[in-house]
């Protein structure tokens, strides 16, 4: 037999029936477990084929023992392996049909014909996890969930806090032109294929371990990965994270740089990145906020706040609780743990702790989760603590150095857990999947059970019960920062802190009170406003004091992420303090996005951005960022001239969907007193 002259890959056809056709790639992209077929072309007498015998290989070293090559013949028989059988025959084309193994690692393969002499290459094809077919791993049965959580490639992102919840719109793009190649690139710049792809290459067939690859992948620590994280508020030699639109330009611009670490990122943008690799591999994945996270550095459950007698926020301790923070869940059976373990898994691409000596997190059960199971893998302790753990107050003196427990609450780490639904933008909350009613016997029971694998030792005794309660007064006054107005960057930000007397007694307090721009994962950026105040108080009084922070205090100091935290430390004559805290958002001027005319695919259409500039003083620098899968090809970066005080912006520009059906088209307005100005539209594309 002479080798092949040609071979059809059939594209369109096998693309489809492999859910497949999005993609915008020449090549030819499979899911493991289902058959392909090509046509082959051979020079001389093709006879019925026999003695044609395939060769499949991927990574550097492929070996059978490996299972990253096989060697099949062209034959009826199929065993649950790699198989090739003939469906006909016309002159020297022959039809073969290919069928991969459900448990097959995913990535890039090469095809070979062998003959007795040599081997011919055919070519290459792409294989992916198969969320369609039962038989593998990531399978989903629900065909509109699967629709959401593997093909759909835009998003929103809940960030803000528990009692402020507000959106952000994200471009997944997984089906953009070079994004699958740039996401096989990420596994191939592990550390555990640097190490030894052989192995790495073959654990690419479980999700399990591509998970938690792609979550040490994604942050720069350890590995040189694909984004560099940064909290401190000032990113003036990279981008600030609340400017990201997408990961598509992330990706890319990953891959321009020679697979240098992008600047910057936090939780959302690398939660939105991770979502991008996982749904274009064909792992199911979607993206969830935690309000009021907690990182608990010495698993014991507890994380610590601390203050000065001033009022003042320590950074103390290492121990911190987020306003919010965002993380993955990826869906696939647990043949490690057992089927009530399987479904969704958490994955987290942050860098926060190190797990097996990397910054990588996951995949831990979220079944696992609720039923406080610590025992299991992946970093179990560590997720649960972030939905579960108490939060104790201190005030700590520095003169002294002593420090008082002051108060401890068990219900206000772990809040309104939040995901995007499927198929529309409203939000699920999902908190009961990750624990049991805050305040139920169950609830505590399991947070005990936890404890009790992580310390051991620690008996549950009325001493420890004492111990927890110890220094515990019972406060004889309350507080609260009741917000009084409009929150709104650009205006005076006006609260009032409501006291109440408990008592029949009268008493006096000394207030100390400070106010400090915060990142949202509670790093203090400056302090922009003090008071400190003495009040009496009335038998079973009920008194208000005003705070007033004025622009000019707080314009300079203020972070993309709009926020301020106020805080009162209340002493009481002769007895203890009370601590009260509020995290103020102040909302941003809006953005406005109108298309001006019907929307058809491969039709351009002019879409419209409006923005009022709401200060008293000129806006400079204003740059719009762009972006939209099946809108726009790549981003489009629009300078937008100094706004004059109380002047509308208008900003036209051009799109060009290249789809039909619902798109997301996102923009982002940054100028010298706004830094991240967010902005998105559905916009529904007729044929």
């Amino acid at each position: 037999m002479a080798g092949p002259t040609s071979v059809n890959w059939n594209l369109s056809s096998n693309r489809e029936a492999h859910h497949t056709g999005r993609f915008d790639s020449p090549e030819l992209i499979l899911r493991r477990g289902q058959l392909f077929t090509i046509l082959l072309n051979l020079r001389g007498d093709t006879g019925s084929g026999q003695n044609l015998t395939f060769i499949v290989s991927t990574g550097p070293n492929p070996s059978e023992s490996a299972r990253t090559k096989a060697v099949f013949p062209l034959s009826k028989e199929t065993s649950g392996g790699w198989s090739a059988d003939l469906q006909g025959s016309q002159g020297n084309t022959l039809t073969v049909r290919i069928s991969s193994p459900a448990y097959a690692p995913i990535g890039r393969y090469t095809l070979s014909l062998q003959s007795s002499f040599s081997s011919v290459k055919l070519g290459t094809f792409i294989l992916l996890f198969n969320p369609w077919l039962q038989a593998d791993s990531v399978f989903m049965s629900n065909a509109a969930e699967r629709e959401e959580y593997v093909q759909q490639d835009a998003g929103i992102i809940y960030v803000g806090k528990a009692e402020h919840i507000s959106v952000v719109g994200w471009n997944f793009g997984q089906f953009e032109q070079d994004i699958l190649n740039i996401c096989l690139s990420v596994l191939d710049r592990s550390l555990n294929f640097r190490q030894d792809p052989t192995t790495d290459v073959a654990r690419r067939n479980d999700p399990k371990y591509v998970g938690r690859v792609l979550s040490a992948m994604i942050n720069s620590n350890d590995d040189n990965g694909l984004i560099a994280g940064s909290w401190s508020g000032s990113y003036t030699d990279g981008q600030d994270p609340r400017n990201w639109n997408g990961s598509v330009e992330i990706l890319k611009r990953w891959k321009r740089s020679g697979f240098r670490p992008v600047r910057y990122g936090q939780c959302w943008v690398f939660a939105g990145t991770l979502n991008t690799v996982l749904r274009a591999l064909g792992i199911p994945s979607r993206v969830i906020t935690n309000f009021n996270s907690a990182h608990d550095t010495n698993r014991n459950l507890s994380v610590d706040v601390y203050y000065d007698p001033r009022g003042n926020p320590l950074d103390k301790g290492s121990d911190s609780v987020w306003n919010f923070h965002v993380w993955n869940e990826s869906w696939f059976t647990r043949t490690d743990l057992g089927p009530s373990y399987s479904g969704w898994q958490v994955l987290d691409a942050t860098p926060q702790e190190r797990s097996q000596g990397v910054y990588q997190c996951g995949p831990a059960s979220v079944f696992g989760i609720r039923e406080g199971d610590m025992h299991l893998d992946f970093d179990m302790p560590f997720i649960f603590a972030e939905v579960n753990a108490d939060r104790t107050t201190w005030i700590y003196d520095s003169k002294t150095h002593s420090e008082r427990k002051n108060s401890s609450d068990e219900r206000t780490v772990g809040k309104n857990i939040s995901t995007k639904a499927v198929g529309s933008n409203s939000r699920v909350d999902i908190t009961e999947q990750y624990k049991y009613p805050e305040g139920s016997a169950r609830e505590r029971e399991v947070f005990h059970k936890a404890l009790g694998k992580l310390r051991p030792n620690l008996l549950f005794t009325a001493t420890y019960a004492r111990s927890l309660e110890e220094g515990h007064w019972e406060p004889t006054i309350s507080g609260r920062f009741k917000v009084a107005g409009i929150l709104k960057v650009g205006q005076e930000v006006n609260l009032a802190l409501v006291f109440k007397n408990l008592t029949s007694d009268m008493k006096k307090v000394t207030v100390n009170m400070t106010a400090w721009t915060i990142v949202y994962n509670g790093t203090l950026v400056h302090e922009v406003w003090k008071d400190s105040v003495t009040i009496s108080l009335d038998p079973k009084e009920e008194t208000q004091h005003p705070v007033k922070i004025s622009y000019a205090q707080y314009e300079k100091h203020l972070k993309a992420d709009n926020m301020i935290r106020v805080t009162a430390v209340c002493k009481v004559l002769n007895e203890g303090e009370v601590v009260v805290e509020r995290d103020v958002i102040l909302d941003n001027p809006s953005l406005t996005l109108e298309v001006l005319d019907k929307v058809q695919v491969q039709k351009p259409v002019i879409v419209q951005m409006l923005f009022s500039n709401p200060l008293d003083e000129p806006v400079k620098n204003g740059v719009l960022m762009v972006e939209g899968s099946s809108l726009l090809r790549g981003n489009l970066r629009i300078d937008v001239p100094t706004l004059h005080p109380k002047e509308q912006s208008q900003v036209r520009f051009e799109i060009l969907p290249t789809q039909s059906g619902t798109k997301q088209l996102l923009a982002n307005f940054s100028c010298s007193k706004f830094p991240a100005i967010k902005a998105m539209l559905s916009i529904d594309v007729d044929e």
